[in-house]
């Protein structure tokens, strides 16, 4: 008698469990597969979810393959779901490249949608009034738009990703874009060839729609991308990289006005009034009045500050002492209230107009509410750059909303990123979002970390605080990347140190033909296109390359951090927060600074080992990481590479590394 076969699992954890084995559909389409312990734990964990409508929350380290781990679940449990990731490459990567294929080797037929914001889409109706209004900067702007145009006309989506060697922050795209405030809706004469409304009617229609955190947050404070009437009729919600959520959330769900927001208003009334209704309305000087109230609003935020780079936190206590911004926030109010009964007098004749009179009214409300007291858990700042102000009144984490999210419709939540927390519960995550009660799951990866890297803390070396720190990081960095020509990362955890630690590598590695990339000198695409595989290259970043960058192989084997991530003390959310703490009785130092710090120098620290095969080292430039107390913790919270016992431990570590590539 022939043995009895065993029943074959059709539940959804046994189908995901063979779908991810090394005998499963995708072992067979691809020899590179490799079933991992820690990825089948993950997408069980997901299926579990799935099917009991949970809170899920999954710390996975690099190289468990978390993206399968919550797709594969997901596309065979033939639910309605919407994926959220960190930034709109990821969210390329998901739909052009990961969906595609996992669909295709499971043999699930799924529709697919891309979601973003209204700034990724082109507008034909504002296309249009730059061709007419003729308002561009400079010709590289002219050259920039006959590109545009030749694309219009042959593209489906509307998606200006599409169009290859334009620069997200080109001046051209605010023009030919559109935004809540200046979308003329069913009223505009391009409505039926609407990109922003065809993506929206995809995404409704779609079994899997993919989003990204900034449009997630926006439309939920906004309701202006349709994320808002999806996330109820889907079953699942999963957010990758969900380390950002926070941070994100917090910026999207306060109350803000910008003085920029008022000179492009300015512009566009001018614009559309002498368009439109010349002579009707003294167009010129009613612009003018909002113009200047903008900027006198700018000069009183700034108060003596006059070098302003990159953009600065501000105080709102500090900068609104002695009723310093009222004056100013009660000018601008009245030239926009003047602005909004012109341009509505004329709205009847222009639709153009009529917005234009609705945005500024709700800017009119925004400029009269920062005149009034804030809220009671609130928390109000001041972004400062050298072209606006920003003024933000905000919640200090998004544990209401998330609430109010979860509580609407039973579904699946799903969390994940390499870095949520620094103990068991992960609770620098869930506590800020209110996910005290999810399922917590922390899977470490399955590198070798042991044996491939390293981690070197020099003993004897200048303290952060001292005025040599920024020299002594950049001549270390250096002597590293000689010994490896090249292929290092310097991070530092400000931008202020970044020119001094830059000169210190320039100047210590001269001679030794090394090429200097700073952050600030190129774009961050330039930069890292320079850099290549990494052979005679030395990069050095501030916070936007500590994440999301990966290069596998032996292009990056030095990662060389200036001193322990630390949130900045002055900050304003950051002392809002460590108040709140401590009003409870809590320590801020313990449950917030430390958490904060070891989630960093996790994320930094993760840009060096990235397969399998990958070595290298890692240099943190601050003794206090191996003298004091805490940094037992720190050290917890990094994958579990050798320590170097001294420098000379590390010169024969480098040697090895450095032997591997020796042409």
């Amino acid at each position: 008698m022939a043995p009895a076969l065993a029943p074959v699992d059709t539940s959804l954890p046994g189908r995901t469990r063979e779908a991810l084995s090394a005998g499963g559909p995708l072992a067979l389409r691809d020899a590179r597969f490799q079933e991992r312990q820690e990825q089948q734990a993950f997408a069980a964990a997901v299926a579990q979810a799935l099917d009991e409508r949970e809170a899920l929350v999954v710390e996975a380290g690099t190289g468990v393959g978390k993206t399968y781990a919550y797709l594969v679940p997901l596309l065979l449990a033939g639910r309605r779901a919407l994926v959220s990731t960190a930034t709109k490459a990821l969210q390329d990567q998901l739909y052009l490249r990961d969906l595609p294929g996992l669909a295709q080797a499971l043999g699930v037929p799924m529709r697919l949608a891309l979601l973003k914001g209204r700034a990724s889409y082109l507008c034909r109706h504002r296309l249009g009034l730059v061709r007419e209004q003729g308002t561009l900067p400079d010709r590289f702007a002219v050259r920039q738009l006959a590109r545009v145009e030749a694309w219009a006309s042959a593209t489906r989506t509307g998606d200006l990703a599409e169009i290859d060697g334009l620069d997200e922050r080109s001046p051209l795209i605010p023009l030919v874009t559109s935004t809540r405030d200046n979308c003329l809706g069913s009223e505009c004469p391009k409505f039926a060839a609407c990109h922003v409304v065809a993506a929206r009617r995809e995404a409704m229609q779609a079994d899997l729609v993919v989003v990204n955190h900034h449009l997630f947050f926006a439309d939920i404070a906004l309701r202006d991308s349709g994320v808002a009437e999806l996330l109820p009729t889907v079953d699942a919600a999963v957010f990758d990289e969900a380390h950002q959520l926070v941070e994100t959330g917090v910026q999207f769900l306060g109350r803000q006005i910008s003085t920029g927001q008022c000179l492009d208003l300015a512009r566009d009334l001018l614009a559309l009034g002498l368009q439109h209704a010349r002579g009707l309305q003294p167009w010129h000087d009613l612009a003018a009045a909002v113009e200047r109230a903008a900027r006198e609003l700018r000069l009183a935020c700034a108060g003596r500050l006059t070098d302003v780079r990159g953009v600065i936190k501000l105080h709102w206590r500090e900068r609104a002492a002695g009723g310093a911004l009222q004056a100013p926030l009660e000018a601008l109010a009245e030239a926009l209230q003047a602005a909004a009964e012109a341009a509505a007098f004329i709205g009847e004749s222009s639709p153009d107009l009529a917005q234009a009179a609705v945005r500024a009214q709700a800017l009119r409300a925004l400029a009269q509410g920062f005149t009034e007291d804030a809220e009671e858990g609130r928390v109000r700042w001041i972004d400062l750059s050298p072209q606006q102000a920003r003024l933000v009144d905000s919640p200090l984490d998004i544990r209401e909303m998330l609430g109010e999210q979860r509580q609407r419709a039973p579904k699946a939540w799903v969390f994940t990123s390499a870095t949520l927390g620094d103990d068991a519960a992960l609770s620098w995550f869930t506590r800020a979002c209110g996910l005290e009660d999810a399922r917590v799951l922390k899977l470490g990866s399955p590198f070798d970390y042991p044996r491939h890297a390293r981690l070197w803390v020099p003993p004897r070396f200048a303290k952060p605080a001292d005025a040599g720190h920024p020299a002594a990081v950049g001549a270390l960095a250096a002597r590293v990347a000689q010994a490896l020509n090249g292929r290092t990362f310097v991070l530092t955890t400000t931008l202020r140190v970044l020119p001094a630690i830059a000169e210190a590598v320039r100047r210590s590695a001269e001679g030794a033909g090394l090429s200097v990339l700073v952050q600030g000198e190129r774009s961050r695409r330039e930069m890292l296109e320079r850099y290549g595989n990494g052979r005679g290259a030395v990069l050095l970043g501030s916070q936007s390359f500590w994440e999301g960058i990966d290069m596998p192989g032996d292009a990056l084997q030095a990662v060389v951090i200036d001193k322990l991530p630390f949130p900045p003390p002055n900050d304003p959310l950051v002392q809002a927060r460590s108040r709140v703490i401590e009003s409870r009785g809590g320590s801020a130092f313990d449950e917030y600074f430390l958490a904060e710090a070891a989630v960093s120098l996790k994320q930094g620290g993760g840009r060096l080992i990235r397969s399998e095969t990958d070595r290298g080292v890692l240099v943190v430039c601050d003794p206090r990481l191996a003298q004091m107390g805490y940094g037992a913790r720190l050290l917890r919270a990094l994958p579990p590479m050798a320590r170097c016992g001294d420098e000379a431990e590390l010169f024969e570590w480098l040697a090895v590394l450095a032997a591997d590539h020796r042409d």
